[in-house]
């Protein structure tokens, strides 16, 4: 009888498990539709009608070329590399700080990591662009760059909780043989960190690889635009190629996708490993 009570709630678990399934990839499916459409294709049928020839791959040169994506993809790698390089080791840096010294604020600043993380980005926006205005920064890949290597707290929590799993008598073991602070957190600290950094270079890298909003705002230049805004290349007043900007998002959204699904594993188990303790 117990089991025949929970049936219906079974089928309420897995049903709504299908459908949000299902509209979390319907936009992926429609956009996979639509970059192999031509444009008389794309024109006069439904967003769902399949086209008539998958061996057409004439949008996605079209975009790759005309969107001059071949320079974007290494704007976006060097922006990426630079960015990850200086945030992993600020980031883990602070942690390091934060976690094995104990001064007078250190809660307080830990506070303030969580509090920076609950503003909301745009609503500084209007502050941001005026010191970058103010620096000379707009319209740089450099002041890109160094406006992107922000403190990640995301990634600093993992650092710090990561960090609590590393026994201090490794430290303390160190400073009796004479080793200097520097040379504990770089040969001993930084290493035992590698789960830790991939899982934040992989979440940290995704998110540079894809932001647009910034990209948008202070690289205005065709010369020195990221791979997430040369989309915009294909949306004009005389109407918008929205198979061309299909083929460019499945063409952008693949590195990103093959990386996720190799490092899968490296992400949950670290993301986990650097959870709060309960």
């Amino acid at each position: 009888m117990k089991n025949l009570k929970n049936i219906p709630w079974i089928i309420i678990k897995y049903a709504s498990l299908i459908f949000f399934g299902i509209v979390a990839v319907l936009p992926v499916i429609t956009c996979f539709i639509t970059a192999f459409k031509t444009d008389e294709e794309y024109n006069t049928t439904s967003v769902m009608t399949m086209p008539k020839n998958w061996l057409n791959f004439d949008n996605f040169i079209k975009a790759f070329t005309t969107a001059n994506m071949g320079r974007a993809f290494i704007n976006s790698v060097i922006v990426m590399i630079c960015v990850l390089t200086i945030s992993i080791i600020v980031g883990t840096q602070l942690a390091y700080v934060l976690n094995r010294f104990k001064f007078r604020g250190n809660t307080f600043i830990r506070n303030l990591f969580l509090f920076a993380s609950l503003l909301p980005a745009v609503a500084m926006q209007v502050s941001v662009y005026k010191i970058m205005s103010t620096l000379g920064f707009v319209n740089h890949l450099y002041g890109y760059i160094i406006m992107m290597c922000g403190t990640d707290v995301i990634s600093i929590y993992i650092f710090i909780q990561f960090m609590e799993n590393i026994s201090v008598s490794l430290d303390e073991s160190a400073i009796i043989d004479g080793a200097s602070y520097w040379q504990i957190y770089w040969k001993i600290i930084l290493p035992l960190l590698k789960p830790a950094i991939v899982t934040s270079c992989i979440l940290k890298g995704v998110s540079v690889y894809n932001e647009y909003y910034c990209a948008n705002l202070y690289l205005m230049d065709k010369s020195i635009r990221t791979i997430a805004t040369t989309l915009y290349t294909f949306v004009g007043p005389m109407g918008s190629k929205y198979n061309l900007i299909c083929a460019g998002v499945i063409i952008s959204l693949t590195p990103a996708l093959i990386v996720f699904i190799l490092c899968q594993k490296q992400i949950y188990s670290g993301i986990t490993q650097g959870a709060v303790k309960g």
